[in-house]
């Protein structure tokens, strides 16, 4: 009974992303549609008691779309300027080098990522003991998180929390 309305959703991204409007991945109306469902339920009622005139569902529909998109945009405006700030810490931080910045600026962008010492090594064509005395510096900072496999392995794991460990470097500095 209640899948209607998300097969209607499921194609018209279907519909949208077909035709080219990628940015429509990113766009999620169902969280707006669940924070006010009397609405979108009124948007019915308006058509069913108009003689079927639709107008009233694709004006709210329209709106709906209006609001997810300046929502996108807003998320997007907050996370350049979380990077922009992030980026300035590791710019103006004498502690660390050009290969250690360039690895946060991606830990950063991907919360979770794993880096080795020999992912180091090879995306910076340097020695071994170069690419762990990097690795373990930013773990000792308590920028990232050393975690052992196995015997002898090591993992380098990007925190959740990186852009906070972050701010808490620069506020030092």
């Amino acid at each position: 009974v209640d899948g209607n309305g998300r097969a209607a959703r499921a194609l018209f991204y279907w519909s949208l992303l077909a035709q080219g409007y990628w940015l429509f991945e990113y766009v999620s109306i169902s969280r707006i549609l669940r924070e006010a469902p009397a609405q979108y339920g009124e948007s019915y009622l308006h058509s069913e008691t108009d003689e079927n005139d639709i107008t009233y569902f694709i004006i709210y529909q329209l709106e709906v779309i209006t609001r997810a998109i300046n929502d996108l945009e807003k998320y997007l405006q907050r996370k350049m300027e979380q990077i922009r700030v992030v980026q300035k810490i590791l710019k103006d931080s004498p502690d660390l080098n050009h290969r250690q910045i360039a690895l946060l600026s991606h830990a950063i962008r991907h919360p979770g990522a794993e880096y080795s010492i020999r992912s180091h090594q090879v995306s910076h064509n340097i020695a071994y003991a170069t690419a762990r005395a990097d690795l373990f510096q930013l773990a000792d900072n308590d920028l990232l998180i050393r975690r052992r496999l196995g015997k002898r392995g090591l993992t380098f794991v990007s925190p959740s929390t990186l852009e906070a460990r972050l701010r808490k470097l620069g506020r030092k500095k």
